[in-house]
C-alpha cells in the first residue's frame, strides 16, 4: 500500500485545487448583480444562427474536415513510432530498420504540415466570405430600421457591431470551430490508442479527466461573463468616442477638455479592469490544466520507474520502456488540445458575446415596413392630403392632433409656427420616416401605407437645415448612385440653382475633395450643393426644412432665386422661421401645439390679424430694430 502513497498525494493536491475552484464559483454566483449577468441567447441558439451563414460553404468545410483527418493521423501514429524506435534501440539495434521508421515519421510530418497549410488557406478564404455576408446583412438591416429606432441606437454602438463584433465572429469559422473539432478528434483518437496500448495506464490517466471536465466547465462560465463585460465596455467607449469626436469643437469652445478627458479615462479604466479580469481567468485555467498534465506524467514516470526502467507490472499489465515513451507522448497529445481549449474557449465566448449583440440588432424588427400588397410608383403628380392625422413619438404625448390639409399638385405650401408645433414632424410623416397612429396621409389620392417605402421616398427631394455631405468628391455627393449623371446634366443643375459659380472656382471643380461632413465648405455652399443634389434627381415633391436658417444674406439671395426657379418643378413644402422667405407661397399653414390654427396665403393671413399676423409683426419689428 505504501507504494501508492505518492499517487494519493497527487490526488490530494488536485482535489484541493478543485475545491478552491468550486468555492470561487459559488462566490461568483452570490455576487450576481448586473442585469446582463447571464446571456439572453443560449449558446445553442447562437451556433444555430451562425451556422446558417456556413451552410452555403458546406463543401469547403467537408474538404477541410477530410484534410484535417489526414493531418491527425500524424498526431496519433507518431508516439507509436517513437515507442517502436525505443524498443528497437533497447533490444536489437538495426540501422536499416531505424531509417525506415525515421523516414516514416518524417514523411507523416511533412504530409501533416502540408495539410495544415491547405486547411488554413481554405478556412481563411471561406471565413472571409462568411464575414462579408454577415456584415452585409447587418448593414442592410440597420438601413431598414426606422428613424425612431436609429435615434435610440448610438452611432458608436452600431459601428462596433459592424466592425469589431463581426471580426470576433469570423474567428469562429476560420479557427475556433475547426480546431475544437480537430482537438476533439485528437483527444478521442489518443484515448483509443492508449487503451489499445495499455488499458491499465489509460485508466490511471482517466482518473484526471473528471477534474479536467470540472475545470473546463467552471472556466467556461467565468469566461462567458467576463467576455460579456469586455464587449459592453468596448461598446461604451466606442459610443463615447464617436459622439465626442464629432462634437469636439463644442468641447473646445466651452473649455471642457479636462472634464471629457476624465470621462474618457473612467471608461478606459472600466475597460482595463474588464480586460484584466479576462486575462486573469485565462491565466488561471491554463496552469490548472498544465498541473493535471504534469501530475499524470509524474504518475506515469513513478509507475514506470518502480522497476528501475525494467519491465514492470501495473494492474496486471506489463509496462516496457517503449510503452512509457509512447504514453509520455500520448499524454502530451491528450492534454495539449485541452490546454489549447483555454484560448479557444476564450475566443469562442468572446465571439458568442459579439454574436449575441449582433443578433440583438437583427432581432429589432423594423417599425416602418411595406404593407401587404404595397405597390411601386412610376411617378406622381404631387397632390398631398392629410386627413385627421394624429401622431405621437411617445404614447399619449400627441405631437399632431387631428391635422387635416390639402395641397394641390405643384403648389408651394409653407408651414410656420413655434418650435415644437409639429412642422418638421409633418414632413417626416409624409416620407414615412415614422408611421401615424390615427388618420390617413394621401399622395395623389393613394394612402402612403399602400406604397412601397423605397418607391415613395424616391418621389421626394429633401433639403434640410443641416446638410450632410459624405467623404468623397462633389460629383459623388451630387450623384449618390453608381450609374451617376453626365457632366452636362450636373452643370445644368448647378447653374439652375446658382451653385456653378463657386464650384468653377475650385481647383478640381466637380472632382474637388469633400472632407468628412463637408467641413471644407461653408454652410451656404453646402446648402447650394444639397439643392443641386435634389434637382438632379428630379423629385415630384421638394421638402425644405429650415434650408435658409444658417446662411449669410448674399447666399440667401442666391437661394431665394433658386427657390423661385424650383417652384416650377413640382410640389414644394417649406418649413421656415424667416417669414420673408415664404411670402410668395400659395398656401401658408400656421401650427400651434400640434393643431392647425390658420391657413391661407400671405395677404389673407395678414388681413385676419391672427397668429400669423402676430408672428410676422414681431419678426418685422425685430429685423427693423436690428437694422437700425
Amino acid at each position: 500500500m505504501d507504494e501508492y502513497v505518492p499517487l494519493l498525494f497527487v490526488g490530494a493536491v488536485v482535489g484541493t485545487f478543485s475545491i478552491l475552484f468550486l468555492l470561487a464559483w459559488r462566490r461568483e454566483l452570490r455576487t450576481k448583480s448586473a442585469p446582463d449577468f447571464d446571456r439572453r441567447i443560449a449558446d445553442g441558439e447562437i451556433i444555430r444562427r451562425l451556422l446558417k451563414y456556413a451552410v452555403p460553404y458546406k463543401k469547403e468545410f467537408v474538404l477541410v474536415l477530410a484534410i484535417m483527418l489526414i493531418s491527425i493521423s500524424y498526431e496519433l501514429a507518431s508516439p507509436l513510432i517513437m515507442g517502436r524506435v525505443e524498443e528497437l534501440i533497447k533490444n536489437r539495434f538495426e540501422p536499416s530498420a531505424l531509417l525506415r521508421w525515421v523516414a516514416l515519421y518524417v514523411g507523416m510530418l511533412i504530409v501533416s504540415m502540408v495539410c495544415t497549410y491547405i486547411q488554413s488557406i481554405l478556412l481563411q478564404k471561406t471565413g472571409q466570405k462568411i464575414l462579408s455576408a454577415l456584415r452585409q446583412d447587418l448593414f442592410t438591416h440597420i438601413e431598414s430600421l426606422s428613424h425612431e429606432q436609429l435615434n435610440k441606437l448610438p452611432v458608436g454602438k452600431l459601428v462596433t457591431r459592424v466592425t469589431n463584433d463581426t471580426n470576433a465572429i469570423s474567428l469562429v469559422f476560420t479557427n475556433v470551430l475547426v480546431n475544437m473539432l480537430r482537438n476533439t478528434f485528437i483527444a478521442l483518437g489518443v484515448l483509443g490508442a492508449m487503451l489499445l496500448l495499455n488499458y491499465a495506464l489509460t485508466l490511471m490517466i482517466l482518473c484526471f479527466v473528471p477534474f479536467l471536465v470540472l475545470f473546463t466547465v467552471i472556466f467556461r462560465k467565468f469566461t462567458r461573463r467576463v467576455n460579456r463585460v469586455v464587449k459592453n465596455r468596448t461598446t461604451d467607449i466606442n459610443a463615447f468616442l464617436s459622439e465626442n469626436l464629432s462634437g469636439i469643437k463644442i468641447t473646445q469652445i466651452f473649455n471642457q477638455e479636462e472634464r471629457k478627458l476624465r470621462d474618457f479615462l473612467r471608461r478606459s479604466g472600466d475597460l482595463k479592469k474588464a480586460k484584466q479580469k479576462q486575462i486573469l481567468v485565462a491565466a488561471i485555467f491554463r496552469p490548472m490544466v498544465y498541473m493535471l498534465y504534469i501530475s499524470s506524467v509524474l504518475c506515469l514516470f513513478y509507475l514506470g520507474g518502480k522497476g528501475y526502467i525494467q519491465d514492470t507490472v501495473f494492474l496486471g499489465q506489463v509496462m516496457t520502456s517503449g510503452t512509457v515513451v509512447s504514453f509520455y507522448m500520448y499524454i502530451s497529445r491528450f492534454f495539449n488540445p485541452i490546454q489549447t481549449l483555454a484560448e479557444q474557449f476564450n475566443t469562442l465566448q468572446s465571439a458568442f458575446a459579439s454574436a449575441e449583440k449582433i443578433f440583438d440588432i437583427f432581432d429589432l424588427e423594423p417599425e416602418v415596413v411595406d404593407g401587404p400588397g404595397a405597390v411601386e410608383l412610376d411617378g406622381i403628380r404631387g397632390e398631398i392630403e392629410f386627413r385627421d392625422v394624429w401622431f405621437a413619438y411617445e404614447p399619449g404625448e400627441w405631437v399632431l392632433k387631428g391635422v387635416s390639409f390639402h395641397v394641390e399638385a405643384r403648389q408651394t405650401v409653407a408651414f410656420v409656427g413655434a418650435t415644437g408645433s409639429g412642422k418638421t414632424t409633418i414632413l417626416s410623416l409624409l416620407c414615412r420616416n415614422y408611421d401615424i397612429q390615427k388618420g390617413r396621409i394621401l399622395i395623389d389620392g393613394r394612402d402612403i401605407r399602400t406604397i412601397k417605402i423605397s418607391s415613395l421616398r424616391r418621389q421626394f427631394g429633401q433639403m434640410l437645415q443641416d446638410v450632410f455631405l459624405f467623404s468623397g468628391t462633389i460629383r459623388s455627393n451630387l450623384a449618390l448612385r453608381e450609374e451617376g449623371f453626365t457632366d452636362p446634366e450636373i452643370w445644368e443643375a448647378c447653374k439652375y440653382v446658382n451653385a456653378d459659380a463657386f464650384i468653377r472656382k475650385l481647383d478640381k471643380g466637380l472632382d474637388e475633395e469633400v472632407r468628412e461632413r463637408g467641413g471644407n465648405f461653408s454652410a451656404g455652399q453646402r446648402q447650394l450643393l444639397s439643392f443641386v443634389r435634389t434637382i438632379l434627381h428630379k423629385p415630384a415633391v421638394m421638402i425644405l426644412d429650415e434650408a435658409t436658417a444658417n446662411i449669410d444674406t448674399e447666399t440667401e439671395l442666391l437661394i431665394q432665386d433658386s427657390l423661385e426657379k424650383m417652384r416650377s418643378i413640382g410640389t414644394m413644402l417649406i418649413v421656415a422661421h424667416r417669414l420673408s422667405t415664404i411670402q410668395h407661397a400659395d398656401q401658408i399653414i400656421v401650427l400651434s401645439h400640434g393643431r392647425i390654427v390658420e391657413s391661407g396665403n400671405h395677404q389673407e393671413l395678414l388681413a385676419k390679424k391672427g397668429r400669423y399676423y402676430q408672428l410676422y409683426t414681431l419678426q418685422f419689428n425685430r429685423e427693423k430694430l436690428l437694422g437700425a
